[in-house]
C-alpha cells in the first residue's frame, strides 16, 4: 500500500512535493497501488517510485521524472505523459488505453504485456525497449524512435508507423495487419513470420531485412527499398510493389502470384520455387535474376 504521508504530500502539487523531497533528503518513494486519478503531477519527480498498481486515469504527468520508476499493472487511462521522463521504467501489464506519449523519453523500457488502444507514441524515444506480447492496436508509433525495440507477438492492427525509425527492430509473429510504415526506416528489421496483409509501406527502407515466412498479402510496398531483403517463403499474393528496389533480394519459395512488380528492380534478385502465377513483372529489370523453372513472364 501507499505511503501515506507521500501521497498526501503528492496531491499538493509538484511544487509543495519537491520542497517536502528536499526537505526530507529525497526518501523512497512508496505509491503502491495509490488512487491518483485527475492529479496535476507534471513536472513531478517520480525518480524510481513505486507506483505499481496505481490509478492515474487522467492524471497529467507532463515533464515529469519518473526515471526507473515502477508502474506494473498501473492504470493509464486518458493520461497525459507528453515529454516526461520514463527511461528505464517498467510498466509491465500496465493499462495505456489513450495515454498519451508525446515525446516521451522511453529508452530500456519493459513494455511487456501492457494493454491499451489508440496509445500515442509520436515522436516518443523507445530505442531499446521491450513492447513484447502487447495489445496496442490502433497505436500511434509515427517519427518515433524504436531501434532495436523488441515488439515481437503484439498486437499491432492498424497501428501508424509512419516515418518511424524501426532499424534492427524485432517484430516477431507480430500481428501487424492494415499497418502503416510510409517512408519508415526498417533497415535489418526482424520481421519473421509477421503478419502484415494489408500493409503499407510507401517509400519505405527494408534494405537487408528478415522477411522470411512474412504475410504481405496486399501489402502496398511500392517504391520500398527492399535491397538484400530476405523473403524466404514470403506470401506477397497481390502485393504491390511496383517500382520497389528488390536487387540481391531472396524471394526463394515466395508466393507472387497476382502481384505487381512493374518498374521494380529485381536485378540478382533469387526466385528459385517462387510462385509467379499471373505476377506482372513489365518493365521489371531483371538482369542476372534467377527466375523458377520454366517460367513465364508477364
Amino acid at each position: 500500500m501507499a505511503n501515506i504521508e507521500h501521497l498526501a504530500k503528492l496531491k499538493q502539487g509538484a511544487v509543495s512535493w519537491m520542497d517536502w523531497l528536499d526537505s526530507h533528503q529525497r526518501p523512497n518513494i512508496d505509491l503502491t497501488n495509490a488512487n491518483l486519478r485527475g492529479v496535476n503531477l507534471s513536472t513531478a519527480y517520480l525518480v524510481k517510485a513505486s507506483l505499481a498498481g496505481s490509478d492515474l486515469t487522467d492524471t497529467c504527468l507532463a515533464q515529469a521524472n519518473l526515471t526507473g520508476a515502477n508502474l506494473m499493472g498501473a492504470k493509464l487511462v486518458d493520461a497525459d505523459l507528453q515529454q516526461a521522463n520514463l527511461t528505464g521504467v517498467n510498466l509491465q501489464s500496465a493499462c495505456l488505453i489513450n495515454a498519451d506519449f508525446y515525446q516521451a523519453n522511453l529508452i530500456c523500457s519493459d513494455l511487456r504485456l501492457v494493454s491499451g488502444k489508440e496509445t500515442n507514441f509520436s515522436q516518443a524515444n523507445l530505442i531499446g525497449s521491450s513492447i513484447r506480447q502487447a495489445k496496442l492496436a490502433q497505436s500511434n508509433f509515427s517519427q518515433a524512435q524504436l531501434n532495436r525495440a523488441n515488439l515481437s507477438e503484439s498486437d499491432l492492427v492498424k497501428a501508424s508507423f509512419d516515418r518511424a525509425d524501426l532499424s534492427g527492430a524485432n517484430f516477431f509473429e507480430t500481428e501487424l495487419q492494415s499497418a502503416s510504415f510510409s517512408q519508415a526506416n526498417l533497415y535489418r528489421v526482424k520481421a519473421i513470420a509477421a503478419h502484415l496483409s494489408h500493409s503499407y509501406f510507401l517509400g519505405s527502407n527494408l534494405v537487408e531485412a528478415s522477411l522470411v515466412g512474412c504475410d504481405l498479402r496486399w501489402s502496398n510496398l511500392s517504391y520500398a527499398n527492399l535491397q538484400g531483403a530476405d523473403l524466404q517463403q514470403a506470401r506477397l499474393r497481390g502485393a504491390n510493389l511496383t517500382r520497389a528496389n528488390l536487387r540481391g533480394a531472396n524471394l526463394t519459395g515466395a508466393d507472387l502470384r497476382g502481384a505487381n512488380l512493374q518498374n521494380a528492380n529485381l536485378r540478382q534478385a533469387n526466385l528459385t520455387e517462387a510462385d509467379i502465377e499471373d505476377t506482372i513483372f513489365h518493365k521489371a529489370m531483371l538482369t542476372e535474376t534467377v527466375m523458377p523453372d520454366r517460367a513465364r513472364l508477364n
